[in-house]
């Protein structure tokens, strides 16, 4: 056996790629179908509750009766818990990715999916039955285990089963799984606003049903076998990603990760919670209260249009992420992974400082300035497909996952934080430091390492005796 086979388990595993579609084989295929749908019900899982937060923690807290019962989700105390409750699913995504990434390297790509996304489908289906906001937060933190989780398993799997030139585009194509999922999540809100906001978590148990596809139809990677029976039992473990070549690589993604991850979501969190509370909202939903015919409360029928607004901005936002997505991956194929992260960066600082610097109307945000904020999350989507060829393939999902998700820990910090920020139901002060993050992160990005052949592995020789 030539050294070149001993020490690269993908080069022993490797065959001709296909060119076309029609070139796939099943295997490939499957994969990328457990992928996407893993994705997809990744983003239906993780937003249900961004669009729901206010209304149900607001309820939870009055049935604790720990606020009045007449106190609207501007209420601090909701602003709060909702942030808790944001913050510990942030957590929970982190230690996720790094520890099903971790699963992934020894179990399996395949086995770990399935793991992944039994776990957010149950602990979301569960958040029904919370009766106090400490209830939810457990349950969300829970639920996000398996979301950090399926990201760090998904993106190896595809990595190492689809043709490496066509990574841009599979990342393009595997986050629109996600802003799918969320767009089912925006239209599950919409259709279920008559009901008590707790009901739209049950949507959340179907997931669980792809599990049993997965475990019968989707094998792991041959590359991931051939690693296995090169290392020969010596499994290489998460602190390898602080050690040689492979920590340059770690610290740079991470900060990188968490500046961008941290800015993202305190925009898609407390973006809702700005438009909510807009007196020019209220003063637009009670106009149109007086134009209906109909005996419901007037504070129930308010409350049911401005989250049906919430739901609207939500679903512009995410179609303009798909186009993002597509956006991205033609700047990473024409400029790199490195430069592209860096532009997309900058269209993201200068668009939510354009959003956030002054007073603007709800319609103004709804229908151009929000989803102008959401074109360049399409960034997020190129790291599916960049970060996990940047570490050896017994340390991929754990690199991947961890480098990725433990980013969410600043986030969720952020999201606390920001909400200290805010003054009443303004959260323009708020979004502007989030707008900020992305600074560091520009240049941080341009000095990342770029994978060779569209998403080749640039370290994989040197960092081969990991195997």
């Amino acid at each position: 056996m030539s050294s070149t086979t001993t020490n690269n388990p993908e080069a022993a595993a490797a065959k001709p790629e296909a060119s076309t579609l029609k070139e796939l084989s099943p295997q490939q295929w499957k994969s990328g179908i457990a992928a996407w749908l893993g994705w997809l019900f990744d983003g239906l899982d993780m937003h249900l509750y961004g669009l729901v937060a206010s209304t149900f923690v607001a309820s939870l807290l009055i049935g604790q009766g720990l606020i009045p019962t007449d106190a609207t989700p501007a209420h601090d105390l909701v602003k709060e818990k909702s942030g808790y409750i944001q913050a510990a699913f942030l957590v929970g995504w982190a230690l996720g990715g790094a520890f099903f990434g971790r699963l992934g390297d020894v179990l399996g790509r395949s086995r770990s999916l399935a793991l992944t996304i039994l776990t957010y489908a149950a602990f979301t289906g569960l958040s029904f039955y919370a009766q106090t906001w400490e209830q939810l937060l457990v349950f969300r933190f829970l639920a996000a285990l398996g979301i950090g989780g399926e990201w760090a398993v998904g993106s190896a799997l595809l990595s190492e089963t689809w043709p490496k030139k066509w990574r841009p585009w599979i990342a393009a194509v595997l986050q629109t799984g996600v802003n799918i999922g969320v767009l089912l999540a925006c239209l599950t809100t919409y259709a279920m606003s008559d009901l008590p906001p707790k009901y739209v978590f049950l949507v959340g148990i179907v997931p669980a049903l792809l599990v049993f596809w997965i475990r019968r139809n989707v094998p792991e990677p041959e590359v991931w076998h051939a690693a296995k029976a090169n290392a020969k039992g010596q499994q290489p473990g998460i602190m390898d990603l602080f050690r040689g070549e492979v920590r340059r690589t770690t610290l740079l993604t991470i900060i990188v990760c968490a500046c961008g991850l941290t800015a993202w979501w305190a925009f898609m969190f407390w973006h809702a919670q700005h438009l909510r509370n807009m007196p020019e909202l209220e003063l637009s939903a009670k106009a149109e209260f007086a134009k209906a015919v109909t005996a419901v409360d007037s504070a129930k029928w308010v409350m049911s249009y401005k989250q049906k607004i919430v739901s609207l901005a939500f679903f512009l936002i995410i179609c303009s992420s798909i186009a993002g997505n597509f956006a991205a991956a033609w700047m990473a194929r024409l400029f790199g992974y490195r430069r592209s992260i860096a532009l997309c960066y900058l269209g993201f600082f200068l668009t939510m400082g354009a959003t956030f610097i002054q007073p603007r109307g709800w319609e103004s945000l709804v229908y151009v300035w929000f989803p102008a904020v959401g074109f360049f999350s399409g960034v997020f989507g190129l790291f599916t497909m960049y970060l996990p060829p940047l570490f050896p393939v017994l340390l991929r999902t754990t690199g991947a996952g961890f480098c990725y998700n433990i980013g969410r820990i600043a986030s969720a910090a952020g999201v606390v934080f920001a909400a200290t920020l805010a003054s009443g139901g303004d959260f323009k002060p708020t979004l502007l430091f989030a707008a900020c993050l992305f600074v560091p992160a520009i240049f941080v990005a341009l000095i990342l390492p770029e994978p060779k052949d569209g998403g080749g592995n640039a370290t994989e020789t040197k960092l081969s005796a990991l195997e």
